[in-house]
């Protein structure tokens, strides 16, 4: 069974925050496809900084992240990962090779030690591990799951 760890931009919709049709679509296909989808407490803090910015400019519905919030902890088709030493441990080791990005370094590295797939639609995230010769494939797009 495919076990897909998703990027903060799919978990977005669920707490009310429109992210796309790209985004839109591939949660409609992942929840015909047999898979385990998994998220991060991580996930959850890059949200509360999206949310933190909409509510900034008066486009946040608080009561619709609240009532979001509530379905991704009771849900039973998302699971919570724990992270562990390793994963903060690999995090860092990105950070020092040159990805700013310390929520993507913790995601990456969530899939890579725990066996999952990340779902993402970070371009840079990509390029970085490329460059870096870093394992790819864990990294899934919506085209690799047939999103156009």
């Amino acid at each position: 069974m495919l076990k897909i760890l998703l990027d903060t931009s799919f978990i977005l919709p669920i707490l009310g925050i429109d992210v796309g049709i790209t985004v839109r679509k591939t949660l409609e296909k992942l929840g015909n496809l047999n898979a385990e989808l998994y998220y991060s407490r991580f996930n959850i803090l890059e949200a509360l900084w999206v949310a933190v910015r909409l509510a900034k400019r008066g486009s946040l519905d608080v009561d619709r992240f609240s009532r979001g919030l509530r379905s991704i902890y009771a849900s039973r088709r998302l699971k919570t990962v724990n992270e562990d030493i390793l994963v903060f441990e690999r995090s860092l080791e990105l950070y020092m090779m040159g990805h700013n990005d310390l929520i993507d370094n913790v995601l990456y590295s969530i899939a890579l030690c725990k066996g999952l797939k990340l779902l993402t639609l970070d371009e840079e995230l990509v390029k970085f591990i490329e460059l870096k010769r870093l394992n790819r494939n864990i990294i899934l797009s919506p085209e690799d799951i047939g999103i156009k």
